[in-house]
């Protein structure tokens, strides 16, 4: 076969490569803005929740990083209220920052903690700080604190759950027989004082008792186990907002 022919032949076989390189690429243009009219439409209640399950987000972690909404908005995320989200973070950090005075003040490092998930603002306190041992009724020491933390939570409009947590040690006493109910009635005591001696609309508040099921920490010390008992109120993300 002549020289000439088969480069031809060559060539002809090249063209068909470059029309599936070409069609490959308009298909994930194609894909790619999709993805972004996705965006377009975006639920304003997930979207705050995912932006609350990042610290940085907020502007807590080192380096007070910010969430630029104003500059979201203007890349074409019209689905989003650039006003309801700011406002949201506002009140989360405001949360936040009243709590750590509160912590500092009453010296209660490690036994109140603050952590961020997908639901909201999470404010930890310890047993310790609470009840005694395999008791559900509020120490007096626990009292002031649970008045400023009124306080702070009267403030905002946020929902609030309060969840109890234990150990993974069993109980059985006649009042608590597992540490279900224990968990339960801890739960119901702090959300029980928010309201009546804290002042909260109790619209706002539900309970949760989770027993030894949602640890923190594995049950593999003295010291974790007294971490995992506690009791969380998280303050939620919601999109219901008023002003102060």
């Amino acid at each position: 076969m002549p020289r000439d022919r088969k480069k031809k032949e060559g060539e002809k076989g090249g063209g068909g490569g470059w029309l599936t390189t070409y069609g490959d690429m308009v298909t994930l243009l194609l894909t790619f803005f999709v993805f972004l009219f996705s965006f377009s439409t975006i639920d304003v209640m997930q979207f705050q929740k995912m932006i609350l399950s990042f610290k940085g987000a907020l502007g807590v972690l080192s380096g007070g990083k910010t969430f630029d909404v104003e500059k979201l908005v203007g890349m074409g995320f019209t689905g989003i209220d650039a006003g309801m989200l700011k406002q949201q973070t506002r009140y989360m950090k405001e949360v936040m920052k009243q709590v750590e005075r509160l912590v500092q003040r009453e010296n209660l490092g490690g036994k109140i903690r603050l952590r961020f998930t997908r639901e909201g603002l999470v404010i930890t306190i310890t047993e310790s700080v609470l009840f005694d041992p395999g008791s559900a009724v509020l120490k007096p020491e626990a009292i002031p604190v649970l008045l400023e933390l009124s306080k702070v939570l009267k403030s905002v409009p946020n929902d609030l759950r309060v969840e109890g947590h234990t150990d993974n040690v069993p109980i059985s006493t006649p009042k608590y027989p597992s540490n279900w109910e224990l968990s339960a009635a801890r739960a119901a005591s702090v959300a029980k004082f928010l309201i009546k001696r804290g002042n909260i609309d109790p619209r706002r508040i539900s309970i949760a008792g989770y027993g030894p099921y949602k640890p923190i920490v594995p049950n593999d010390t003295p010291e974790h186990r007294a971490l995992n008992r506690r009791v969380d109120i998280v303050v939620l993300s919601t999109k219901r907002l008023v002003p102060f």
